[in-house]
């Protein structure tokens, strides 16, 4: 079993999904493995993951759901099936890897160099040095959005919605993925919303302490996303429904006054 375990959940995907470069990835990096979901789609993706599979069986790995059941809840299979397994560190990559896999060792090096941290979310923050290329609409909506993601968690976070994340193992991050979400389009702060609710439930380590950002290196839009601008406002409104679910309560893990 490789050391980390990246999910990338495909719908639709066959013409966008880099296939060769995941297997030249796999192929260089003995400690990484694929598991690649594919979400009921009615294309040929489930044939271009079986190859790939085919190709490295020992690196890759497919996982065909019986009927598309949305981002959000392939990715949950998805790590699901991750989080059984023997891996260190597991996450989720967008199909069209506008992270590119070069990034997934940076997200192992926060997590190997942090005993505490629990989640590395990508950033994409467009600093000198680094090639952060989004569509300037979608960019300023994000920004939008992001700030009242981070009002409603009361957590500075910058970017939830990078579709790059990795996370440790362990009996924590498993009950984050235990049940469906409530959101298919911001499920990311769900899992936030849910890690806070644990915290002020059971205590432990701090949500600011447990989850960190790592701005990328590189993030380039890809042509072809399922999103829209107009999802902006179905993202707020599942957005309401989170702070209903998860954060209602003001009450403090326990030993904290």
């Amino acid at each position: 079993m490789p050391r980390t375990l990246v999910v990338i959940p495909c719908f639709n995907e066959a013409r966008r999904l880099p296939g060769d470069a995941i297997v030249s990835f796999a192929k260089a990096r003995s400690d990484v493995g694929f598991l690649l979901v594919d979400d009921g789609s009615t294309d040929g993706t489930a044939e271009l993951l079986r190859n790939l599979r085919e190709q490295l069986p020992e690196r890759i790995e497919v996982l065909e759901l019986p009927r598309n059941g949305g981002k959000a809840e392939a990715v949950r299979q998805g790590m699901r099936r991750a989080l059984g397994t023997d891996c260190e560190y597991c996450g989720y990559f967008d199909a069209d890897l506008a992270t590119p896999l070069s990034e997934i060792p940076r997200f192992a090096e926060v997590l190997d160099e942090n005993p505490e941290c629990q989640a590395v979310f990508g950033a994409r923050v467009q600093l000198l040095g680094r090639q952060i290329v989004r569509n300037p609409l979608r960019h300023y909506l994000g920004r939008v959005f992001a700030t009242v993601a981070s009002n409603v968690l009361s957590l500075p976070v910058y970017d939830t919605q990078c579709g790059a994340k990795m996370f440790r193992s362990g009996p924590l991050v498993r009950s984050l993925f235990a049940d469906p979400f409530l959101s298919n389009w911001v499920f990311d702060v769900e899992i936030l919303a849910r890690l806070i609710a644990s915290w002020q439930r059971d205590g432990g380590t701090p949500p600011e302490v447990c989850v960190h950002e790592l701005p990328l290196m590189q993030w380039v839009d890809v042509a072809g996303s399922k999103v829209r601008p107009l999802d902006f406002i179905r993202a707020v409104g599942e957005l309401l429904r989170i702070r209903a679910r998860y954060l209602r309560s003001a009450r403090r893990p326990p030993g904290i006054t």
